[in-house]
């Protein structure tokens, strides 16, 4: 599957910007507009002007859509989650090139608000996804105490933890032990 510098960018965005959730971390990760400023900083991203509580709820509330839709049972569904996204994000694609970056293209007005810029361009990544026919490679971690999700974006799409050094490390180590105890239980003949 080919995905393009900027699709990619977008879907690292959308997948820090969702577990920033209470659900998924068990505190707010984004409570104020300090730590909406430092995501943006953080993720580099372009042509936002000055931040206010405005901008912090339509986020929240943005991310809460944008999570729907790692949780369709179909491509039909996603689809109709991701188009609601777009359609209200009113997307004004057009090309650009800035900051040491080649021409690529913005699906959201200059200086939009954040919520509205995401919006745009989290849901055309997401777009890109489903009309390539990959829906299955927006993923909830395995682990049965995790609740983060990730783009696989492996050749074989066979990811499927969060992060192989804790979650899925976790998980292999405890399996281990089980088989050791399981294996020192057992009666020697």
């Amino acid at each position: 599957m080919l995905i393009t510098h900027d699709t990619e960018c977008a879907l690292s965005i959308l997948v820090d910007l969702l577990n920033t959730a209470p659900e998924v971390c068990g505190d707010e990760r984004l409570p104020d507009v300090a730590a909406l400023d430092a995501f943006v900083v953080r993720q580099e991203i372009s042509e936002i002007d000055s931040l206010t509580e405005d901008d912090l709820h339509q986020v929240q509330e943005l991310r809460t859509r944008l999570r729907e839709v790692f949780g369709t049972e179909s491509t039909e569904e996603a689809a109709e989650l991701v188009n609601a996204i777009v359609a209200a994000a009113g997307t004004t694609p057009r090309l650009v090139n800035h900051d040491h970056h080649d021409w690529h293209i913005h699906y959201f007005a200059p200086h939009a608000a954040i919520g509205t810029h995401l919006a745009a361009e989290l849901g055309m990544a997401l777009a890109f996804i489903l009309m390539a026919g990959e829906r299955e490679r927006l993923r909830r971690c395995e682990a049965p105490d995790c609740a983060r999700v990730f783009v696989d974006l492996s050749r074989n799409r066979s990811r499927r933890y969060c992060d192989s050094r804790t979650c899925g490390n976790r998980l292999h180590v405890a399996a281990y032990r089980a088989r050791q105890r399981s294996a020192e239980t057992v009666p020697s003949a």
